[in-house]
């Protein structure tokens, strides 16, 4: 199965942080998670557009 979403590691995310990136359509996601609570929210630039990964965007 090929998996649509990759984890990865950003200078200057805390612990508990990570970056997902949708390698269909390289739209960034900050996953925050600590112990029993956490949250998804998509990662914008100055003018509200998604932040995109050059390695996937098309």
């Amino acid at each position: 199965m090929n998996k649509r979403f990759e984890f990865t590691e950003k200078e200057g995310v805390s612990e508990g942080a990570k970056i997902v990136v949708d390698k269909e359509t390289g739209v960034q996601y900050l996953l925050a998670h600590w112990t029993n609570v956490g949250g998804l929210t998509v990662l914008v630039d100055k003018d509200g557009k998604p932040l995109l990964d050059p390695r996937y965007a098309k």
